[in-house]
C-alpha cells in the first residue's frame, strides 16, 4: 500500500472536522434537551450486540446494512449497529421493562455496509425517540409534533410533511389473497406510482372489480387534507381498518392545525410496510433529494424479546439537520495565554477558563499562528498586572 493511501477513508465513511463539529455537537445538546423536557430519557446502548437482538424484527432492509463481526470472546457473531431503534426496544422490553408508557432518546453513530442512497454517508449520527407502551393516536401526535419541534430547533424552514398509512394498503392487500411473488410485484409498482402498469397488473391477478378499482385508485390519493374525502369516497365500503386508518389521518391533521408546517399526504406510501405497523411519516425541505427524518407506528417491535408492546418514534441524521439547518457552526474565539513559570499567569488561566473562556496555553519556543488556534485576544503581563488585548 502506497503511503498515501495510509489517509483515505472508505467511501462513505466520513469524519467531522471541528467548525461542523462543534456545530453537531450544540446542536446535538439543544436536542437532547428539547427531548428531557418533553419527559423522554437518554439512553446509550452500546455499537455492537449479538445480531440475535440487533436484528430483531427488522427486516431484510436493515440486515444487509449491518457488518457483523464474531465475538472472540463467546464466538457468537456480533452486528454493529445499522439503526439504534432496536436496540431501544430491547432496553424496553428487558433491561427497563417499566409497566406504562416508556420515552427514551437517542443520539449515536450508526455505520451501514452500504450508503442509502447516492452521496450518502455510511457513519450517520442517528438523533431520535422512541414511545413504547402506548397505542392511543395521542402518542403518534406527540411524536409528531416533537417530530417538527426538532426542526425548528435545528433552524430548518419551509418543511414539508409526508403523512400517510400502511394500514390502507395492507387492509386492500389482506383482501386479495396474494402469493408472496405477487404481493412483491404489486408492491414495487405501488411504490414507482406506475399507473399504467399498475392497472395491467391489477387487471391480470386480481378477480374481484371493486378491490381492483380500489387498488389502481391508490397512487392517485395524494395532496393536501382534501385527498382524505376524496379517500373516503373512492375507498368506500374498504375493510374497517383501512377506514379506520384515513380517520387517524383526519385526527393527526386536526392535530397539526396551527403547526404552520406544508402537509402533504401520499396514502399509498408505505415504507418498510411489513416492519410498520401504522402511520408514518417524513420531513423534506425543498432541494434536499431525500427525507431530513422519518418515523412511524411500529407495534409488536418487542415480540422478540418476549414483551411486545406498542411503539412509535422517529429518526433524524444529525449532521444531515446541521446541513440543512441555521444553526450556528462558527468555532467559539478564545485567548492566548503565552508560557510563562509565573504562578499568576497560571492563575489567571485557570481563572478565565473557570468563567467558561477558551484559554490555549502556548509552549516554550511556540511560533503561534493566531488563526490556526482560533484565539482573538492574547494574555499579557502589563505594569505589574495581567490584562487580556485584542489581537489585530
Amino acid at each position: 500500500m502506497k503511503n498515501v493511501d495510509r489517509w483515505l477513508l472508505p467511501d462513505g465513511v466520513d469524519e467531522v472536522l471541528p467548525e461542523q463539529a462543534q456545530a453537531v455537537e450544540h446542536l446535538r445538546r439543544q436536542i437532547l434537551d428539547l427531548y428531557h423536557i418533553w419527559g423522554y430519557d437518554l439512553v446509550i446502548p452500546p455499537m455492537v450486540e449479538f445480531t440475535e437482538s440487533l436484528l430483531s424484527g427488522s427486516g431484510s432492509d436493515l440486515d444487509l446494512m449491518t457488518f457483523r463481526v464474531t465475538d472472540q470472546i463467546s464466538g457468537r457473531m456480533m452486528g454493529i449497529r445499522a439503526d439504534i431503534t432496536p436496540q431501544t426496544a430491547r432496553m424496553d422490553a428487558h433491561s427497563l421493562r417499566r409497566e406504562g408508557p416508556n420515552r427514551l432518546c437517542y443520539a449515536g453513530t450508526v455505520l451501514h455496509t452500504r450508503p442509502r442512497g447516492p452521496l450518502e454517508s455510511r457513519t450517520p449520527i442517528s438523533v431520535g425517540v422512541e414511545l413504547f407502551g402506548e397505542a392511543t393516536l395521542a402518542a403518534d401526535i406527540e411524536v409528531i409534533e416533537l417530530f417538527l419541534q426538532t426542526l425548528k430547533v435545528s433552524g430548518v424552514s419551509n418543511v414539508h410533511l409526508d403523512l400517510g398509512h400502511v394500514d390502507i394498503y395492507r387492509g386492500l392487500l389482506a383482501e386479495a389473497d396474494l402469493n408472496a411473488e405477487q404481493e412483491a410485484e404489486l408492491f414495487k409498482l405501488l411504490q414507482r406510482k406506475a399507473s399504467g402498469e399498475l392497472s395491467d397488473w391489477v387487471a391480470a391477478n386480481i378477480k374481484d372489480k371493486k378491490l381492483a378499482s380500489w387498488l389502481t385508485t391508490l397512487p392517485r390519493l395524494t395532496g393536501n387534507q382534501e385527498v382524505l374525502e376524496a379517500a373516503k369516497n373512492a375507498l368506500q365500503g374498504a375493510p374497517n381498518s383501512v377506514l379506520e386508518a384515513i380517520s387517524q389521518l383526519e385526527k393527526i391533521v386536526a392535530g397539526l392545525t396551527g403547526s404552520g408546517v406544508n402537509i402533504y399526504l401520499d396514502l399509498g406510501e408505505m415504507p418498510g410496510y411489513h416492519y410498520h405497523t401504522g402511520v408514518v411519516f417524513a420531513a423534506y425541505v425543498q432541494g434536499y433529494g431525500k427525507a431530513l427524518g422519518n418515523g412511524g407506528r411500529y407495534d409488536h417491535v418487542g415480540e422478540a424479546f418476549g414483551r411486545s408492546r406498542p411503539a412509535t418514534g422517529f429518526a433524524f441524521d444529525l449532521k444531515s439537520l446541521v446541513t440543512q439547518g441555521s444553526t450556528s457552526s462558527a468555532l467559539v474565539e478564545g485567548i492566548f495565554v503565552p508560557y510563562s513559570d509565573d504562578p499568576q499567569c497560571r492563575e489567571q488561566a485557570a481563572l478565565l477558563r473557570s468563567q467558561g473562556n477558551r484559554v490555549v496555553q502556548g509552549f516554550p519556543s511556540q511560533k503561534v499562528d493566531f488563526a490556526e488556534i482560533n484565539c482573538d485576544r492574547q494574555l499579557v503581563f502589563e505594569d505589574g498586572h495581567y490584562v487580556i488585548k485584542e489581537l489585530s
